[in-house]
C-alpha cells in the first residue's frame, strides 16, 4: 500500500477530515479497517488511530517549525483586512490554530471553523459545505456574499455545493484540472495574483 505524498495525499487526504482522509485513503486501495474512536492510541490498527499516528506526525513538525507560509497568502489577507473584507478560515484540520499562530496570522482572521470546531458541532467534513456555512455564519454573510479559497480538490467541491459566490482553487501542486472539475471559477498559483486585478 505505497502512499506517493505528491499525488495521494492530495487526492484522498487534503481538506478532509482526519478520519475521512484516512477512511477514502484506505478505500482508494481497497483496505477497511474498523472505525475505532477518536482517543484510539496512535498503534490502534484503525482508522482513529492511524489517523492519531498522522497527527504526531503533523504536531511534531509545528513543533519543529516546519510550517511554511505562503507569502502572497498572507498579502493577500492582509489587503483584505485593510480593505474591510470579512474573513475566516476553514480548515479539515483539528490543528488549525495551532498553525495560524506559528505562521504568525492568526491575527488575520475573524473567525475559525476547524477539525474541533467541526466534531463539536457535529459538522460533515469537505467536500460537504457545513463547515464553510458555518463560517459564512460566524461572519454574519450570506454564502452567495462570500468567496472561497481552496488548494485542495474536496474544499472546492464543498464551496461549490454551498452556493458561493465565487470559489477560488489555489493551485501549488499541479492539480489545476481537478480543481476546475471539482468547481472552482477561477484557479492561481499563488493569491497575490488576484492582487493584480
Amino acid at each position: 500500500m505505497p502512499f506517493d505524498s505528491g499525488v495521494d495525499y492530495h487526492r484522498y487526504v487534503d481538506g478532509r477530515q482526519r478520519a475521512d482522509g484516512v477512511r477514502t485513503f484506505l478505500a482508494s486501495r481497497g483496505i477497511t479497517l474498523p472505525e475505532g474512536t477518536p482517543d484510539d492510541g496512535p498503534d490502534e490498527e484503525t482508522v482513529n488511530g492511524v489517523g492519531n499516528r498522522k497527527n504526531l506526525l503533523v504536531l511534531q513538525k509545528i513543533k519543529e517549525g516546519a510550517v511554511q507560509v505562503y507569502p502572497g497568502s498572507v498579502e493577500y489577507l492582509k489587503a483584505a483586512k485593510a480593505a474591510g473584507l470579512r474573513r475566516a478560515v476553514v480548515s479539515a484540520s483539528a490543528n488549525c490554530k495551532d498553525v495560524l499562530e506559528a505562521a504568525g496570522i492568526a491575527d488575520l482572521l475573524e473567525a475559525r471553523v476547524d477539525g474541533v470546531v467541526a466534531r463539536e458541532l457535529g459538522l460533515p467534513g469537505k467536500p460537504e459545505p457545513d463547515t464553510f456555512l458555518h463560517g459564512a455564519k460566524l461572519l454574519g454573510l450570506d454564502p452567495e456574499n462570500c468567496a472561497v479559497f481552496e488548494d485542495a480538490q474536496a474544499g472546492v467541491a464543498a464551496g461549490r455545493a454551498g452556493g458561493f459566490g465565487l470559489v477560488i482553487g489555489v493551485d501549488r501542486v499541479g492539480q489545476a484540472d481537478a480543481l476546475r472539475e471539482n468547481g472552482a471559477d477561477v484557479v492561481v498559483t499563488d493569491l497575490s495574483e488576484l492582487l493584480n486585478h
